[in-house]
């Protein structure tokens, strides 16, 4: 029995209540133990997942922000009142090695799901950089986190509280072109397909950013009837 097992059991739909209730009073000690481990950075990123965000729904987002904060302080082991401050120190050294020494991979790993999903816009700019700096495969990572429902930068924008600015349009490009160019300087990607995948990059920028500004306003034309 691990947490993935234990969590499907609870999600069944084969199962009746009665015979969960059962299986919680005969594995008492084995749950206890699970639930009392410190969550995976792939346990997170699966509850993340699972936990879906609703467009035009923010008083229920709230509620599940304050549930991720709780998982995440659980996984970081650190106090939900301290996570956000934590972020923002870790956003102001990410790309600094020496200043992100003691944080493991798996850590930055579980700050960057939580980021993609409540974080500031700063923020996100900030883990994409450190995200891209960090792949072996820029398009791949590209064409992932710019497509909808990947829990990359496209689902972020998809949300109204979430509107894709001028300004942040800009941050988001000149760090994709950024990392673009310095995967050509390596040789891991030619000029021919660098130029083509900072194009498509760009229009897929602006595609989110005008599905942004269309999503809003929906949302206000809702709020006027």
């Amino acid at each position: 029995l691990n947490f993935e097992s234990f969590q499907k059991i609870l999600e069944s739909t084969s199962i009746t209540d009665s015979q969960k209730v059962q299986f919680i009073n005969e594995n008492r000690a084995q749950i206890k133990q699970i639930l009392e481990t410190k969550i995976s950075s792939m346990d997170f990123k699966t509850m993340m997942q699972k936990r879906a965000l609703i467009k035009f729904r923010p008083l229920k987002n709230s509620f599940t922000k304050k549930g991720d904060k709780i998982l995440l302080a659980k996984a970081l082991e650190i106090n939900p009142s301290e996570v956000s401050g934590y972020i923002k120190n870790v956003t102001g050294a990410i790309n600094n090695i020496d200043s992100i020494k003691g944080l493991s991979p798996e850590k930055i790993e579980m700050l960057k799901t939580y980021v993609y999903r409540h974080g500031s816009k700063d923020e996100l700019v900030a883990f994409l950089d450190y995200e891209l700096s960090k792949t072996y495969d820029i398009e791949r990572s590209l064409y992932r986190t710019l497509e909808y429902y990947s829990g990359g930068i496209a689902d972020y924008f998809i949300r109204p509280i979430h509107r894709m600015d001028n300004k942040t349009l800009i941050k988001v490009y000149q760090t994709i072109n950024k990392h673009i160019k310095k995967a050509k300087a390596e040789g891991k990607i030619d000029e021919v397909r660098s130029e083509k995948v900072a194009k498509w990059a760009l229009i897929q920028i602006y595609r989110i950013q005008n599905n942004s500004k269309l999503i809003n306003a929906i949302k206000t034309y809702r709020c006027l009837k």
